[in-house]
């Protein structure tokens, strides 16, 4: 009887058989132990590679960027750990009796009420000039002699003026002795009155005239020549004429005669100084034509009139200047001498500009701040000195303030 091999059933008790069965439903404990080998190490490599990427379970934190100011209104704090710290110096507020001198640009100029422009007394030729600029003259000194044809007319009115008076004078007298035997009306008479006085007033007319151009009424010789004399001693610090010119324009004066014994120094003041300055202050002027020669004086006047252009008040102060070396046009420097004021000074590396404001950064707990507008007296270099906003004692950003403006 033949039996299929296939289809043989194993038998328990048959190791053989049992171990052919296991060959293909089962395997070895070494093979199976590799294989949760491998699915471990796969898995490692997984989480390794998914952490890498930025998985949840392995992403690194981003570091924690430091803030540089905190603000609120207009308080601003600066945190432990800003950089800012490191660029901020801060230093106190100190204030001490300062000295407001006021030093000033100023010129020398000729007084006023010792100075004479020359006109010509009537219109004509100038045919000879007898003095230079800068030249000192004497009173009655020659300055120029013009040739006039309305001193001619000047002179036929005082002969013509002369000529009526006497004929007046006859006449009246003439009425009056009529009068008296009664052969002349009453009338005649008074008419011969009128005519003598109205005649009177003509002659010292044309003799005052003459008089105010400078010639002698009774001079022989009458001339068209007028013979200009200096009214002043001083110096010819203007001369606008030359010989030949013709003046027809007797109100616009040939020359310039100014009594330089004593002279003014102005100086142009700004309207924010004004109030520094007052009649009777000392003044300390010095002259770039005299470097090193202080000259001690005081104010002597200060102008009521504020120039709308320049926004300045003259102020000028009166120096004696016997021997002339004060010229009119120097370049002088005035130091006007102010009393001391208290101020708090800062130094200008603490200026903040914001807007049209000056400000300071002040300093009201550790590493905190607020800004401050302060009115500034006036600068001396690296130092500025302050009327308000800030006070003796007050702690300020002396250095690097602009990283808190921004």
């Amino acid at each position: 009887m033949l039996v299929d091999s296939h289809s043989k059933t194993a038998s328990p008790d048959d190791p053989g058989a049992a171990a052919h069965a296991g060959g293909k439903r089962a395997r070895t404990p070494t093979s199976r132990a590799m294989g949760l080998t491998w699915l471990v190490a796969v898995l490692l490599v997984g989480i390794a590679l998914y952490g890498f990427r930025g998985g949840p379970a392995g992403r690194p934190e981003a570091p924690t960027k430091a803030v540089p100011l905190v603000r609120s209104g207009d308080a601003i704090a600066v945190p432990e750990a800003s950089p800012v710290r490191g660029k901020l110096v801060i230093a106190p507020v100190v204030a001490r009796d300062v000295p407001r001198d006021l030093t000033l640009p100023a010129v020398v100029e000729a007084d006023p009420a010792h100075l004479v422009k020359v006109a010509p007394p009537l219109a004509g030729r100038v045919t000879q000039l007898k003095v230079t600029l800068g030249e000192q003259v004497k009173a009655g000194q020659p300055l120029f002699v013009i040739d006039s044809p309305d001193l001619a007319a000047a002179y036929s009115d005082y002969d013509k003026a002369k000529a009526l008076l006497a004929l007046a004078l006859k006449n009246r007298d003439r009425q009056r002795g009529l009068l008296k035997f009664g052969g002349a009306a009453e009338k005649d008479a008074q008419q011969a009155e009128a005519d003598y006085v109205s005649a009177e007033a003509e002659d010292q007319r044309a003799t005052a005239h003459l008089k105010q151009i400078g010639v002698d009424p009774e001079a022989a010789n009458k001339s068209r020549m007028v013979t200009v004399v200096a009214p002043m001693e001083g110096s010819i610090t203007d001369l606008g004429v030359a010989p030949g010119e013709y003046w027809n324009d007797s109100t616009q004066a040939l020359m310039t005669i100014a009594d330089l014994s004593s002279v003014w120094v102005t100086a142009n003041v700004p309207e924010k100084d004004i109030a520094l300055i007052s009649k009777g202050q000392a003044v300390d002027v010095e002259l770039v034509a005299y470097p090193g020669k202080v000259l001690h004086g005081t104010v002597l006047f200060v102008s009521d009139v504020l120039d709308t252009d320049t926004r300045r008040i003259k102020v000028r102060i009166a120096f004696d200047n016997p021997d002339g070396r004060l010229r009119p046009g120097m370049f002088a420097t005035a130091t006007f001498r102010a009393a001391t004021q208290k101020l708090a000074i800062v130094p200008t590396s603490a200026l903040v500009l914001k807007d049209d404001a000056t400000q300071v950064f002040v300093e009201t707990a550790p590493w905190q701040f607020e800004p401050r507008t302060v009115d500034i007296k006036f600068q001396q270099g690296e130092q500025a000195f302050i009327a308000s906003g800030v006070k003796a004692g007050d702690r300020i950003v002396v250095k690097g303030g602009v990283l808190l403006g921004d």
